[in-house]
């Protein structure tokens, strides 16, 4: 038997869906992947041309160095999307290749639960650019997250960008994961949760490590060739 794949339609059915994939031969499935991926793409695009994280080209606007400014604001919007690129292209085939291997849950299977986990991570990007342009500013943690409470008693940066990664949309994405693994393995249920639990723990703490290294200042020296502003 052959079915077709339909986001909106199997986003609140994910039991028939995964009885599909595990009985059922699937179509119309990679375009509706490359449609998350160009959402994708135009929402980094729009978070990166609204101004999001170029706090450190500041001081070449207000030294009026219009045609420098221009040119980093260029560049940066072009390191943005290459990044978007690598990061949507590592939560979609990235993460489905490491739990096809390690997992063994097969390769489909695999790639749709990332394409609803990737579409989970677009949805709290477009949420916090939403909320961050009607406020008119953006902070440097997420309101979905943990870190403006970690920041209320928290002085350490490391700690406050480590629980700024885990947001409602982490349980969310760890409520997908553990479904289909389940489903797809002989695990058992509680080994299935810790692991995933431990998964995402650590990624945080990868991703907040980069917290420390001065990439605003690396980025400014890169658009400045290196030279300070004065």
């Amino acid at each position: 038997m052959i079915f077709d794949f339909k986001y909106w339609y199997y986003l609140g059915r994910q039991g028939l869906l995964i009885h599909n994939l595990q009985s059922n031969m699937m179509r119309n499935f990679s375009w509706r992947l490359g449609f998350i991926f160009v959402i994708g793409l135009l929402v980094f695009a729009v978070r990166g041309i609204w101004g999001m994280n170029t706090a450190s080209l500041t001081p070449i606007l207000a030294a009026g160095m219009w045609d420098t400014y221009t040119l980093a604001r260029w560049t940066s919007l072009l390191g943005l999307m290459l990044w978007a690129g690598l990061y949507l292209a590592f939560h979609s085939f990235g993460v489905a290749f490491l739990f096809h291997k390690v997992a063994r849950i097969p390769w489909k299977a695999a790639l749709v639960m990332q394409a609803y986990v990737l579409s989970l991570l677009v949805m709290e990007k477009l949420l916090v650019l939403v909320v961050f342009a009607a406020m008119g500013y953006s902070l440097t943690v997420s309101m979905f997250s943990f870190g403006p409470l970690a920041a209320t008693f928290l002085e350490h940066t490391y700690w406050i960008y480590f629980f700024n990664q885990l947001t409602v949309f982490t349980a969310l994405i760890i409520g997908i994961q553990y479904r289909y693994v389940k489903s797809f393995t002989t695990f058992s249920p509680v080994s299935i949760l810790m692991a995933l639990i431990l998964l995402h723990v650590l990624a945080a703490a990868f991703v907040a490590s980069f917290s420390i290294m001065p990439i605003d200042d690396m980025m400014g020296a890169l658009v400045r060739g290196g030279a300070p502003i004065e």
